[in-house]
């Protein structure tokens, strides 16, 4: 190799090793792809005041909705790799959309995994006047009222919107599904009674269910939940084998150096580890992952699982943007 040319590698890697020790030297944007009110907004800003304090920088969260997360996903996949755009997602934006849309970008080849956070379940949630007050009663309430019954959820692709596909399968009889920009506006419609059925993550139904705004029949795991143990699983409801849960994650544009990921994935766990963040995920019922599974290695090998496991149950139900 000549001198010059090898000169000049030494000298760019140098460049960009010193790069990536002065690394934060400005805010960071945390990319939520879903609109304000639901849990991934509120475990993005949980997990971003973690960050601010493992970086010592600003860290943005800035929702960008719309089309099941896939605009705000789309925006991080385009974003300059360096470092100072992160993406929240989950299961619904980071897997099911790929079965679901027809996207311009691929989920995990375009997307630099960061780590995992956490994983919770659903709840079985009506309107406080619906006539039932358990889960086989509200399953017959819904068979006896197949043209009027109705189901919010967050958005096409969400994870409310698959889970809830997969809940009329499991029931053997239809809802009309109406698809709301966002948990949050799916929350208020199911508080002021204009959709008759929702699930809905725990650390908002559970508040809603002490305020007497909704009723809440299952928990959509195989235990109980610390947080609401009074609430039966759908083993015990009478609704057995239907489980679903769905977790949360950070990628970062493909691109971005990995010393600079590396940087990322020790203030994510550096917050995961924080007393005060771990009680406040607790309170939401978010399930942490363990600590030797918030790498990135982890997080590409279980997306890639993720996918290849749900994808083809997705097409069998026929779920489609529309």
């Amino acid at each position: 190799m000549k001198k010059w040319l090898l000169a000049l590698l030494l000298s760019m890697n140098c460049l960009g090793s010193a790069w990536a020790d002065d690394y934060p030297s400005r805010p960071i944007a945390m990319i939520i792809p879903l609109s304000v009110g639901g849990s991934t907004d509120v475990i993005g800003r949980l997990v971003a005041e973690g960050m601010r304090k493992a970086l010592n920088q600003t860290v943005i969260a800035e929702n960008v909705g719309g089309a099941g997360g896939t605009i705000g996903v789309g925006r991080a996949v385009h974003a300059t790799p360096d470092g100072y755009t992160v993406l929240i997602g989950q299961w619904g934006t980071n897997v099911a959309t790929g079965a679901i849309y027809n996207l311009k970008f691929d989920l995990l080849k375009d997307l630099e995994p960061v780590g995992l956070i956490a994983t919770q379940p659903f709840l079985i949630v009506s309107r406080s006047s619906i006539p039932a007050n358990n889960l086989k009663e509200l399953i017959a309430w819904i068979k006896a009222n197949p043209d009027k019954a109705t189901e919010g959820n967050s958005g096409i692709g969400s994870p409310s919107h698959v889970s809830g596909i997969l809940f009329q399968k499991a029931i053997n009889s239809p809802i009309q599904m109406i698809p709301y920009r966002g948990a949050g506006e799916s929350t208020q419609a199911i508080v002021s009674g204009q959709i008759d059925v929702l699930l809905n993550t725990p650390a908002v139904s559970m508040t809603q269910l002490k305020a007497g705004q909704v009723k809440v029949f299952a928990v959509t795991d195989k235990r109980r939940l610390a947080t609401a143990p009074d609430v039966p699983t759908t083993d015990e409801a009478g609704l057995p084998g239907f489980y679903f849960t769905f977790w949360h994650a950070l990628w970062v544009p493909k691109g971005t150096p990995k010393d600079v990921i590396a940087k990322l994935n020790a203030a994510l766990r550096t917050t995961l580890s924080d007393p005060d963040t771990r009680k406040k995920l607790d309170g939401l019922s978010q399930d942490v992952f363990p600590a030797e599974e918030q790498t990135p290695e982890a997080l590409a090998k279980f997306q890639r699982e993720e996918i290849e496991k749900w994808w083809p149950i997705i097409k069998e139900a026929g779920i489609k943007a529309e």
